[in-house]
């Protein structure tokens, strides 16, 4: 009979321990986290555009007078979702470095390989150079976390020169 082997997927366990080890000489120049109060304003908007799918979606079966429980379900489902995966979400965090970016589950971009880095609402998208995205959720402020990137990167092009 054969042997059933556990995944290495299910080892995963949020945290600095899943990230990768930085290099001999590496310095952090800045680490990101989710910010809360981004977090709880991000699920806001995702329950409010739910509700008014939802409300669509009853007006045109007919069934909009059933919008006051559905309302107040959504709701009540957001609220329960978004306080499940917190512990998750809040154990993630990303590190900058004078050579790379290193994320959780051992994920690490090279900075020359960042093609384009973007402000997605409360978020940061990576590109890299073959196509793979990384997204950096639930900040504080987006805007200064790509200009940072972007500083880092070019500082990176000029040493590599």
């Amino acid at each position: 009979m054969s042997e059933i082997r556990r995944d290495e997927v299910h080892n995963y366990r949020p945290g600095p321990d899943s990230e990768a080890p930085l290099d001999e000489g590496e310095k952090v120049l800045a680490t990101y986290a989710p910010d809360p109060r981004r977090y709880w304003v991000d699920a806001g908007w995702i329950t409010a555009i739910t509700i008014v799918l939802v409300a669509v979606i009853l007006y045109f079966m007919g069934n909009f007078d059933q919008l006051p429980i559905a309302a107040p379900a959504i709701v009540i489902g957001m609220v329960a979702r978004t306080a499940w995966f917190r512990s998750e979400v809040f154990a993630r965090r990303w590190r900058l470095t004078q050579k790379r970016l290193v994320g959780p589950q051992g994920r690490a971009v090279m900075l020359l390989e960042i093609k384009t880095v973007r402000r997605l609402m409360g978020d940061v998208q990576i590109v890299t150079t073959s196509g793979a995205k990384h997204l950096i959720k639930h900040l504080a402020d987006g805007a200064a976390v790509v200009a940072e990137i972007e500083a880092a990167r070019a500082k990176r092009a000029k040493v590599a020169r």
